[in-house]
């Protein structure tokens, strides 16, 4: 495969609590190591780690960066009003100067759901649906969204035309068929091992070349990933990021090392090359706040990467 691989990052440490600060102060930081992207997923009613809304939280970091692109790891689409979402982010990409990248999904907790009166049933019709209208608003093109409403058109547009980069997150067969219908990059589960993921690639090319669409350039992944020459260090995290599946993940979770990436320079170099021979992947995203793990020790490994992905 050729071209660059794209490194990029989720937050290394986060509390809702003091998230702006901590956030842009990291997002600082990995713009300097030269990262290509800066991630947030969103999810409610999750306590301290919650991150309802994380585009007024990447809004924050567009201030106090101007290289680093700005990417959510699943947007929820169905809990939102779509020309509401799509003003909201065309605002994030004016003032970001175009850096945005809006990774989309469907949510899967049943709690989220019910707070926003959203029916799970109906939560892929209304992905597909709210796609669709942001689209054609991102484009210029009058919208409405109920079917008696009165078209409007969407002001100010995205500064990349015509949309921000759309990846979709997806985590079995059905979401998979979707994202290669929309004929848009797929963004897989994090603890889904290297031979899954090339099993989803296969029906997710299979799909994609059944509607007539060409292959994505674009292969993102998202892994645990962490350099170290001391084996103490690496078989202790390794322990601990075994542990720290959640029970209802544990059934589908690969063996650890299967989804993670953590050891040696030339190990992870390794992985790097077999990651891009058999997936053809184009970005890593690499998942920060590892368990027991030092921020500092997270820079440097991440730093790590960077050289080691630089010269492949």
């Amino acid at each position: 495969m050729s071209g660059a691989l794209h490194i990029a990052t989720t937050p290394w440490s986060w509390s809702a609590l003091d998230s702006a600060q901590a956030l842009c102060r990291q997002a600082e930081q990995a713009e300097a190591l030269g990262l290509h992207s800066l991630w947030l997923p969103e999810n409610h009613f999750s306590g301290g780690r919650a991150i309802p809304s994380p585009i007024t939280l990447l809004a924050a970091v567009a201030a106090r960066t101007t290289r680093i692109k700005l990417g959510t790891t699943s947007y929820l689409l169905p809990i939102r009003n779509p020309i509401l979402a799509a003003e909201e982010i065309a605002v994030l990409d004016r003032l970001s100067c175009g850096r945005v990248i809006l990774g989309v999904g469907r949510g899967i907790q049943p709690e989220m759901f019910e707070a926003f009166a959203v029916a799970t049933a109906d939560k892929r019709t209304l992905f597909q649906r709210h796609l669709e209208i942001m689209l054609e608003a991102w484009r210029g093109e009058p919208v409405v969204e109920r079917e008696d409403g009165k078209p409007v058109l969407l002001s100010p547009l995205p500064a990349q035309q015509p949309s921000p980069p759309i990846w979709v997150a997806a985590f079995g067969p059905l979401a998979l068929k979707q994202a290669a219908s929309l004929g848009l990059p797929y963004l897989a589960s994090p603890i889904e091992s290297l031979d899954t993921l090339a099993d989803n690639y296969r029906m997710y090319h299979e799909h994609m070349s059944n509607e007539g669409l060409s292959r994505q350039e674009v292969v993102p992944v998202m892994r645990t990933m962490f350099v170290s020459d001391s084996e103490a260090t690496t078989r202790a995290l390794r322990a601990r990021l075994d542990s720290a599946v959640p029970p209802a993940m544990r059934e589908k979770a690969a063996g650890i090392e299967q989804w993670s990436v953590v050891g040696d320079r030339s190990y992870v170099r390794d992985r790097l090359v077999e990651y891009r021979e058999r997936l053809g992947v184009s970005h890593v995203i690499l998942r920060g706040g590892l368990p027991g793990i030092e921020e500092a020790q997270e820079v440097r490994s991440q730093a790590a990467v960077l050289e080691l992905a630089a010269a492949l």
